[in-house]
C-alpha cells in the first residue's frame, strides 16, 4: 500500500497546475530581442556636426584625450567633456554618429565606427567637428537582411503573457521563431565594452579602457569584432587606409597594446599577436580558459585577465586570472582569485583596480601577484562600474551603467570622490 503514495501525490499536483483540467497553464516572462535594421543610405547620410549638450542616458565605452573625456552613448555618438578640473567636468558638446561605440583619437582627429564604417573627424575645434573621411564597408560584425538592410542590433522588449505547459517553447531558456529571438527573462543581461596608468604622450594620443576593441600603437590603428583583428595605416588619421584584415577565431571581445604585442581577450582565451610587422600582425601564442568575458590588461612580464558570468558570456564564473608572460610563447596561469563579477580593469603602481558591476571597484595590492587575493586595500560601492581609466596613480575615471565617476585614488587605501555624472533616464 505504501508504494502508491507517491503516484498520488504526482497525480494531485498535476491536477493542481492544471486548474482541474487535463491540461496546465503557466505564465512566462521573457525578453523579446527584435531585430532593428538599418540601409547604408540611413546612417551614411546623417550629418556628422556638433549639436547642444545631451543627457548621458546609455553609457559605453570612455576614451581620455588631453583634457577631455569622450563618452560613448550606445550606437548615438560621442558626448564631450572639459575634464580639467576632475571635481566639475563641463560638458562640451556631442557629436552624433549613428552605430557608434569604439573611437580613438590621434592629433586631434577622431577614429570611430559607424555600424560598418571607420569614419575620422577633426576635432581640433570642438564646436566645429569635420567630417575628414569615411571608410566604407571595413567592419563585417553586422549581417545583413534579402534587402541589403543590416541587422544593427536587437531592440530588447520584456514581455509577459499565458501559455500552456505543453507549448515547447516553455521551461527552456531561449527561442528563435520568426525571424525572432525570444530570452527567459531570468537570463537577460543588459550591462553594456586598454585602460594606461601612464599619461606620457597623451597630448599626441589618448587611452582607453580595458573593453575596447579600438587601440593605438605607433602609426596603427588596431580594431577587433567578433572574429577579425583589423590594421590601419594612420600616418596620416585624417584618410586611415586599411591594410589587413585577420580571421582570428569566435568571440573576440578586446585588444590591449604592449611593447610590440597585441594581447585580444576573447570569451575562449587571450591570444598574443606579434606587430613586428606592424601591417601583419602574427599569431605567438594563447592562454585558453573557461568560457568568459574576458578583458586583459597587461604590465611587464604579467597579464591579468577578469573572467564573469552573464547571459552574453556563457559561463558561471567570477575571476580574476593572474598569467606569466615572461615566455610570449609559452604563458601559464600564475593564480586565480575569486570576484564577484569583475568587468574592466586597470593598473596603476602596483595598484590593481577591478571594476565588479554593480559591485562598484575593488582596489587590491599587486606588488606580489600570488597574494593578490589577500590584499584588497580598499572597495568603494553603491554605483555600478563597468570600466576604468587611471591617470598616474592618483585619477580614476569609471563608466558604469549609472554615470560617470572620478575618485581621487592617491591615497590606496581609501577612494575620495570627485565628480558624478548620473545617467538621465528618458
Amino acid at each position: 500500500m505504501h508504494k502508491i503514495y507517491p503516484f498520488l501525490f504526482l497525480g494531485l499536483l498535476s491536477l493542481t497546475t492544471g486548474c482541474l483540467k487535463d491540461k496546465c497553464d503557466a505564465t512566462i516572462s521573457y525578453v523579446n530581442m527584435e531585430p532593428i535594421y538599418q540601409t547604408a543610405s540611413q546612417f551614411r547620410t546623417k550629418d556628422v556636426q556638433a549639436i547642444p549638450a545631451q543627457p548621458l542616458e546609455n553609457p559605453g565605452k570612455i576614451y581620455f584625450y588631453k583634457n577631455y573625456v569622450l563618452i560613448n552613448e550606445l550606437r548615438e555618438g560621442i558626448h564631450v567633456y572639459d575634464n580639467a578640473n576632475p571635481e566639475n567636468p563641463v560638458q562640451v558638446t556631442f557629436i552624433p554618429i549613428a552605430g557608434n561605440v569604439d573611437m580613438a583619437v590621434k592629433d586631434d582627429v577622431l577614429m570611430a565606427d559607424s555600424y560598418v564604417d571607420l569614419i575620422a573627424i577633426n576635432i581640433s575645434d570642438l564646436n566645429n567637428p569635420q567630417l575628414l573621411s569615411r571608410t566604407e564597408n571595413v567592419f563585417k560584425l553586422y549581417g545583413q537582411g534579402p534587402d541589403g538592410a543590416y541587422l544593427v542590433y536587437y531592440e530588447p522588449k520584456e514581455i509577459k503573457e499565458f501559455t500552456t505547459c505543453d507549448n515547447a517553447g516553455t521551461g527552456q531558456p531561449w527561442l528563435r521563431e520568426n525571424n525572432q529571438l525570444f530570452i527567459d527573462v531570468a537570463l537577460f543581461d543588459a550591462a553594456p565594452g586598454n585602460a594606461s596608468s601612464t599619461d606620457k604622450a597623451l597630448n599626441a594620443a589618448g587611452i582607453g579602457g580595458s573593453m575596447a576593441r579600438f587601440t593605438l600603437a605607433g602609426d596603427r590603428l588596431y580594431s577587433v569584432d567578433h572574429s577579425q583583428l583589423y590594421t590601419f595605416d594612420i600616418t596620416n588619421p585624417g584618410n586611415p587606409v586599411q591594410t589587413n584584415s585577420l580571421a582570428i577565431g569566435w568571440d573576440i571581445e578586446t585588444i590591449f597594446p604592449y611593447d610590440q604585442y597585441l594581447f585580444v581577450g576573447s570569451q575562449s582565451g587571450m591570444h598574443i599577436f606579434s606587430r613586428s610587422d606592424a601591417d601583419n600582425p602574427s599569431w605567438v601564442s594563447s592562454y585558453q580558459h573557461m568560457t568568459a568575458c574576458d578583458p586583459v590588461f597587461v604590465d611587464g612580464n604579467t597579464a591579468y585577465v577578469t573572467l564573469r558570468d552573464g547571459s552574453t558570456c556563457d559561463n558561471f564564473t567570477n575571476e580574476l586570472d593572474v598569467i606569466d608572460i615572461s615566455n610570449i610563447y609559452a604563458p601559464y596561469l600564475v593564480a586565480t582569485y575569486p570576484m564577484d563579477n569583475p568587468h574592466g580593469l586597470s593598473l596603476a603602481d602596483d595598484r590593481l583596480y577591478i571594476c565588479e558591476g554593480d559591485g562598484g571597484v575593488k582596489v587590491f595590492d599587486a606588488s606580489d601577484r600570488n597574494k593578490i587575493g589577500d590584499r584588497l586595500q580598499a572597495h568603494a560601492k553603491g554605483f555600478n562600474a563597468y570600466d576604468i581609466i587611471t591617470l598616474s596613480g592618483s585619477h580614476a575615471m569609471i563608466i558604469g551603467s549609472d554615470g560617470f565617476y572620478q575618485y581621487d585614488i592617491s591615497d590606496p587605501k581609501k577612494f575620495r570622490k570627485l565628480s558624478v555624472i548620473p545617467v538621465q533616464t528618458k
